[in-house]
């Protein structure tokens, strides 16, 4: 198998494993964009709206009314920035905390259930090993 077969063989299977993952999803959770907010602001607290759009690849104005659904619904707050209060950061809230924790815990359930029951040790220290090496590739921004 060639270089060119190996990256499409690799793509094939992260987009297949990521759509399983999603029909794992409870229902009801909210949208995959706005629990991808909740899970970015979870990971690296608040921030400004701006750095929020960078850290997600989200254009502004898209950003602008999943922010606003998001306070609506009780998931993010907006408070004004302890050195400059003219700035506004986004926070988690508790709400936006329990709804998190309940989409990723039912998809966390089923892959743990999953790589048990069909992984070998072997098989599972180098997933564990590529988990680091594929969030490397997502986090790449030369291009």
């Amino acid at each position: 198998m060639g270089e060119a077969e190996d990256t499409a063989r690799i793509l094939r299977s992260v987009l297949s494993l990521g759509r399983r993952l999603r029909a794992e999803r409870p229902q009801g959770s909210a949208s995959l964009s706005a629990i991808g907010l909740l899970g970015t602001l979870h990971r690296l607290g608040s921030m400004p709206a701006v750095r929020l759009a960078a850290e997600e690849r989200l254009q502004p104005q898209s950003l602008s009314r999943l922010i606003a659904a998001l306070e609506r619904d009780g998931l993010i707050a907006r408070k004004p920035g302890e050195a400059d209060r003219r700035e506004l950061l986004i926070s988690l809230t508790e709400r936006g905390r329990a709804a998190l924790a309940a989409d990723m815990g039912a998809r966390l359930q089923w892959l743990d259930r999953v790589m048990a029951a069909t992984l070998t040790d072997a098989e599972l220290a180098v997933l564990r090993q590529a988990a680091g090496v594929m969030q490397k590739l997502a986090d790449y921004d030369g291009d």
